[in-house]
């Protein structure tokens, strides 16, 4: 899939993998780029992507990613401006990163993960990208249909590119019990939408980053990182964001490459 002058939207764009990959895309080509975000800093970062192009190419949206009403409003806005997007990354996400069950040796009673918190975790991980995903191929297939073309012909070439962020807690993080399940979900997510998406000539894929320095990463304190995240990634390093956003362009743009792929930087978990 060639991205000059495609138009795409990525969530979580204020700052970590989203605005790395928000700046990828603009730095090759992409004819507009939404960087979605609830933090109101993104308008920062559409700026200095601006300061850096010939002309304006990323648009700053602010809003909840859960809301369907604002996610209606983003791609509306996108297409209206710059085309029907057709590239989507939702890399917004959350943790709440807690024990499963911890026991209180003085009292013996058990406190759970909060079911509050896990369905925030799986509103935000899995359900919103989820539906990102689904704005953007019910767009591009509606599209299609204004242009009087049928069932997609693989002479036409990619109409567009999905890439979920998935991540290493499958392989099983202490304390990751709902960022771990939505995660997981994602990937099931993602082979479905494969098979039915291709109808209209959309790819679905999956990236897996390890350990990214991130402020999501960064939060977890130095300590835990040293002790627990370092030792066991043989770059004995976080990755940085930049390498994150080049492997989603390269997932772009190779059609042949489907599925998943881990940039983990050789992270492995300690039994």
């Amino acid at each position: 899939m060639i991205i000059k002058g495609k138009s795409a939207v990525i969530t979580g764009a204020a700052s970590g993998i989203g605005q790395a990959v928000a700046m990828e895309l603009a730095e090759r080509g992409a004819g507009g780029v939404g960087l979605v975000d609830s933090s109101d800093s993104v308008l920062n970062v559409a700026r200095a992507i601006n300061d850096r192009m010939e002309a304006p190419v990323a648009e700053a949206i602010v809003g909840d990613v859960t809301d369907p009403a604002f996610r209606a409003r983003a791609f509306d806005l996108i297409a209206d401006k710059y085309g029907v997007p057709s590239i989507c990354i939702p890399a917004a996400g959350v943790n709440r990163d807690r024990p499963a069950v911890r026991l209180d040796s003085a009292t013996g009673r058990a406190a759970t993960y909060p079911l509050n918190e896990f369905r925030e975790v799986v509103e935000t991980n899995l359900v919103a990208p989820a539906a990102w995903a689904l704005e953007m191929v019910g767009r591009i297939a509606e599209d299609r249909h204004k242009r009087g073309l049928g069932a997609w012909d693989p002479e036409e070439g990619i109409q567009g590119t999905i890439i979920f962020l998935g991540a290493v807690s499958p392989h099983a993080n202490a304390g990751q019990l709902a960022y771990a399940a939505a995660k997981s979900g994602l990937e099931g997510a993602a082979s479905t939408l494969a098979k039915e998406a291709i109808q209209f000539g959309v790819r679905c894929a999956v990236l897996h980053p390890g350990f990214t320095d991130t402020p999501m990463t960064r939060a977890l304190g130095e300590d835990y990182i040293k002790k627990n995240i370092l030792p066991y990634t043989q770059l004995r390093r976080l990755i940085a964001p930049s390498e994150i956003a080049d492997a989603i362009y390269f997932l772009i743009c190779n059609s042949a490459v489907s599925g998943q792929l881990w940039a983990d930087a050789g992270w492995h978990p300690p039994a």
